[in-house]
């Protein structure tokens, strides 16, 4: 998990600090250096418009990386909201947001998607949208059943006492209690989600050339897999590396938070 943390970080630094450690500018053309391979010029070579692929590689992350975040966390507020009201008040408003959660997640998630994606047209807000409306599902049943738990403590039935209202007790008591196995579930998703963006992106329905984005940079060179296979590959190991990564830290997080007793906090 440390190791794993140390790349994240690792290559959260290089993204961020893209205008300064990118050696060229992302769509800097040199067709004279086209499909150049790795020197002292150009570390990994050039693509088949002679762009430098280090720089476009340091980029595409921050592209990605970003809208992967963004992506998960305005997926985890919206979970978090349904699941929290559904399991907190129960009742009808219980059973209509899990006859949702239900319906959601009974379509096929890659299919749905990307149907959403090809009827908004290609472009990061049509990513965003399709991510956040198939993902969001996942985030609002494991919020659900915690809250549940949550709601039959002594310590709530004290507050409700004590005449803390329902939205005070949600936003200042339970919430709080349930960043644990949303923490865990919102690594798992990320990583998730880094690969869906990509995949999009390369199918045409995301980000569009020339942008600098991992999927991009994969479609662009599939007409060249055979004569510079640095071009798929890099991009690719850059997508595996960050979403192994993630997947190992939401691993590690959740032993961290399991229960004395050897029940895991994530169902």
């Amino acid at each position: 998990m440390r190791f794993a943390v140390a790349i994240l970080m690792a290559i959260a630094v290089l993204c961020l600090l893209a205008p300064l450690v990118a050696p060229y500018a992302p769509d800097a053309i040199d067709m004279r250096n086209r499909l150049a391979g790795p020197s002292l010029d150009h570390w990994l070579g050039t693509d088949h418009l002679g762009r430098d692929l280090l720089s476009r590689l340091i980029w595409g992350g921050r592209s990605t990386i970003l809208l992967a975040l963004i992506t998960t966390l305005a997926t985890l507020a919206l979970g978090l909201l349904m699941g929290a009201v559904a399991g907190y008040f129960g009742g009808l408003i219980d059973d209509g947001i899990e006859g949702l959660v239900l319906l959601f997640q009974g379509l096929p998630g890659l299919s749905f998607m990307l149907a959403i994606a090809g009827t908004l047209g290609p472009g990061a807000l049509s990513i965003f949208i399709a991510v956040v409306i198939t993902s969001w599902a996942d985030f609002a049943r494991v919020v659900r059943s915690e809250t549940l738990r949550l709601r039959e403590a002594p310590w709530v039935e004290g507050l409700r006492a004590l005449g803390a209202g329902h939205g005070r007790i949600l936003a200042m008591h339970v919430v709080p209690n349930l960043l644990g196995p949303v923490l865990v579930l919102f690594t798992l998703r990320l990583g998730r989600i880094v690969l869906a963006i990509a995949a999009l992106s390369f199918l045409g329905l995301g980000l569009q050339p020339p942008a600098a984005e991992w999927g991009v940079m994969i479609n662009d060179a599939r007409a060249y897999y055979r004569g510079a296979p640095i071009l798929m590959l890099a991009p690719g190991l850059c997508i595996l590396t960050v979403a192994l990564c993630v997947n190992l830290v939401g691993d590690g997080l959740r032993d961290r938070l399991a229960e004395p007793d050897g029940q895991e906090v994530l169902p």
